[in-house]
């Protein structure tokens, strides 16, 4: 019984909170909508391209050293907890450890070794992803702008002439791309709105047709502010920056109509800027460019804001 005369433990107050928080993350895990297929995944969709698994693997093996380590952390807390808390029959203060230079060293060396390990994969991966050594089989200029996107597909079409290498629109890509691209492409190009949808799925934003099997290289470039470009299913992004021309390049190997969207904070619109990827077969791609010449899209829209000579020279400096 209480000192007030109650026969309430002081200890049931507790038992009730950790019922409640243990029901409560019961239901925040099954209300997910995840199937036990999803779990391996941690959270990220399904790789749609060749070099997604890369990331995926990066991204599992760092859920599993930050789990291992919770794992080792969590279990010395309680330990510490239950096996060292105070007694009620002995009420001396217990021997206390002061300057253990094997302890110290232990939690100063260990966290630098994970740090490094990750680092360690994180650059290696890094460093094949962003590589864009391989010519590509395609180029197409992703230009980012408020509240929408265009893209330039670099491509010899019949019913268009020009020359990507000279064009005037594409006059902020960095020479160093342009040497990859197609003679004489005059190219075709799609720009959309924000009221734009995918006439299939009537997903928001204008569509970016891929081909299946074919590596294409994304050029990046914006008209105005700073953008991302994220493909979900391809697990990667990339800023888009004004004066600043980045890079990648995959190779989709699933069919289908895929969700894109703006990955930075851009302004007061960023929700709206969303896009659609629909990778079909290359006959149907070529099919599709085709369609765009007939309608008229033909040339490029301007790509954005032009480099300055200092940046080009500092990207030249690093080849």
């Amino acid at each position: 019984m209480s000192p007030n005369g109650s026969d309430r433990s002081p200890r049931r107050p507790m038992r009730r909170k950790l019922l409640q928080a243990l029901t409560a993350g019961l239901v925040l895990a099954t209300a997910t909508g995840c199937t036990y297929k999803d779990f391996p995944r941690l959270g990220m969709p399904t790789p749609t391209t060749e070099e997604a698994p890369r990331i995926l693997s990066l991204w599992q093996g760092s859920w599993a050293a930050a789990l291992a380590t919770g794992v080792l952390v969590w279990g010395l807390i309680l330990w510490s907890a239950f096996f060292h808390r105070r007694s009620r029959t002995k009420v001396e203060v217990p021997p206390q450890t002061r300057y253990n230079m094997p302890i110290e060293a232990l939690y100063t060396v260990v966290p630098l070794i994970i740090v490094s390990v990750l680092f360690y994969f994180t650059a290696r991966d890094e460093s094949r992803l962003l590589d864009t050594s391989k010519k590509p089989d395609l180029t197409v200029n992703v230009v980012g702008f408020q509240w929408s996107w265009c893209f330039n597909y670099v491509e010899n079409v019949d019913g268009s002439t020009g020359d990507a290498k000279t064009d005037e629109n594409l006059a902020a890509i960095p020479d160093r791309f342009k040497e990859d691209f197609p003679a004489d492409a005059g190219g075709v190009y799609t720009c959309g709105i924000p009221g734009d949808e995918n006439p299939q799925t009537g997903n928001p934003g204008p569509t970016l047709w891929l081909p299946k099997g074919k590596t294409v290289r994304f050029v990046l470039t914006s008209r105005d502010v700073i953008h991302s470009f994220w493909v979900v299913p391809f697990l990667m992004k990339q800023d888009v920056i004004p004066g600043h021309t980045n890079a990648f390049q995959v190779t989709p190997n699933q069919e289908g109509t895929f969700l894109g969207k703006c990955a930075e904070l851009c302004g007061v619109d960023h929700s709206r800027m969303l896009f659609n990827v629909k990778v079909v077969s290359p006959e149907r791609y070529e099919q599709h460019l085709k369609e765009l010449a007939e309608k008229g899209q033909t040339g490029y829209v301007p790509a954005g804001i032009e480099q300055t000579s200092h940046e080009k020279n500092r990207e030249t400096n690093q080849l």
